[in-house]
């Protein structure tokens, strides 16, 4: 057996071609890219915003989570078909960025200065995460439910805005993600020393009205755990026809309220041994917090020997769904809204935020999260007819992006030689013929 470093262009990441192939599809990059103002001299260029973009996108899709990665990544032959640049108009450069070009990127302020001329527009960074929702879908849905969440993101360095966060237990921010289903709506960076529920209302108005101006029927639908369950979100969305369904904290009150269905779940359980629960729907308002009498519903549950009491409230009438329904099929169904952010975190690393500044950290996590919606189209339209159709953006890298491959250029073309032991072959050439189609 003999091995050597002799086998010529040679790439891990032949899934690349997938990725290209549904930027095409939904032209992400070029549309994020127009949200940067690049004040650069034409004639002293080299990489343009839409190859930086694009390369940090592609990046984190492929696995690659530090600017240090593309030292290395700036000679790879898939990230220059992927940037549509083979060869650079300099001697000295690469067809593609490296860290440093990256690096100035992401420190872009909300205008150019002398040192970083490329500025980025947080507005229109935002409103494209909601318009690529909207163009996502055929026809206009009769109803979407937009979970809201905020998870800790895990500081270690001196980052501007740290604070430490009890419940967490670290040094942390508290980024607030908005979903419908596996599509992101919004993914906003805050400090740790706010309340979980902070901006929400400004974040939810700005999106409900840009849905509504496209989609001016859809019924629309909140749903968060007792964390945004706050007067001024309530508020907002009875006075703007939009409906909610919040947890709502337990407290001696509430729990009294529903003192007959605990007893009465407390002898069920006992007689047969298992679980019990027991529901009541009331009308119910705090002391002093509230404006208005609401309907809240108190799930009275006898588990393990003990009481597990759970409260929501909601703007949704009885006449409409009935109290077990609204808690057990559309309140805890929210919990799928966890994995999305894991999936952002853990797999395209959005809490890899250690830039200085909460500016460059928020530019960062806006980056992963055009790698996560990346990823999701690619599901959504190439991958809907195979096993991978639910898969996690994790697996999907592992088992159709980091394929082996010979990168062959002639004057004529570009030759892409996949291994020949890829198990996934069907999965890949059929995603692939679907985006391509999609993109015509």
């Amino acid at each position: 057996m003999e091995a050597a470093f002799d086998g010529g262009l040679v790439s891990s990441d032949a899934g690349a071609l997938l990725l290209g192939a549904t930027d095409r599809a939904i032209g992400l990059i070029d549309r994020f890219a127009a949200c940067f103002h690049d004040e650069r001299r034409e004639d002293l260029i080299e990489h343009e915003v839409a190859t930086l973009v694009g390369q940090r996108v592609f990046g984190i899709a492929l696995g690659y989570e530090d600017l240090n990665d593309h030292d290395e990544l700036r000679h790879d032959p898939l990230m220059a078909v992927l940037a549509g640049k083979l060869a650079a108009r300099r001697e000295d450069c690469a067809p593609v960025a490296g860290k440093s070009t990256l690096n100035r990127l992401e420190l872009s302020k909300l205008e150019p200065t002398r040192y970083h001329k490329i500025s980025h527009n947080p507005v229109a960074i935002k409103n494209l995460l909601v318009d690529l929702f909207v163009e996502a879908h055929a026809r206009p849905p009769k109803q979407i439910i937009l979970d809201l969440d905020a998870t800790d993101d895990p500081l270690h360095g001196e980052q501007e805005g740290r604070f430490f966060h009890g419940y967490y237990d670290c040094y942390c921010y508290l980024p607030l993600y908005i979903f419908c289903g596996r599509h992101l709506l919004a993914a906003k960076l805050r400090r740790s020393n706010v309340d979980g529920a902070a901006g929400a209302v400004e974040e939810v108005a700005r999106i409900v009205g840009q849905i509504r101006a496209r989609w001016p029927r859809v019924r629309i639908l909140l749903r968060a755990d007792s964390g945004f369950c706050r007067e001024d979100l309530m508020a907002w969305c009875e006075a703007n026809r939009v409906d909610y369904v919040f947890g709502l904290a337990r407290n001696p009150r509430l729990t009294g309220e529903i003192a007959t269905e605990m007893a009465a779940a407390r002898a069920a359980a006992e007689r047969t041994g298992k679980p019990a629960r027991r529901f009541k729907d009331f009308r119910w308002s705090t002391l002093d917090s509230w404006s208005r009498i609401r309907r809240v519903i108190g799930k009275a549950e006898w588990t393990e020997g003990e009481a597990n009491p759970r409260f929501i409230v909601t703007s949704l009438p009885a006449t409409e769904i009935d109290a077990r329904r609204l808690y057990e099929r559309v309140y805890c169904a929210r919990g799928e809204m966890e994995n999305r952010i894991k999936e952002c975190q853990l797999d395209l690393f959005a809490d890899r935020t250690s830039a200085a500044t909460m500016r460059a950290n928020q530019l960062r996590l806006w980056f992963a999260s055009f790698a996560y919606v990346l990823l999701c189209a690619l599901r959504r339209i190439g991958l809907a007819f195979t096993q991978f159709a639910r898969a996690s953006c994790g697996s999907i890298r592992l088992k159709l992006l980091k394929v082996g491959a010979l990168v062959k250029i002639s004057v004529r073309r570009i030759h892409v030689a996949i291994a020949s032991a890829c198990p996934y072959q069907h999965e890949f050439a059929l995603a692939h013929a679907l985006l391509r189609r999609a993109g015509a």
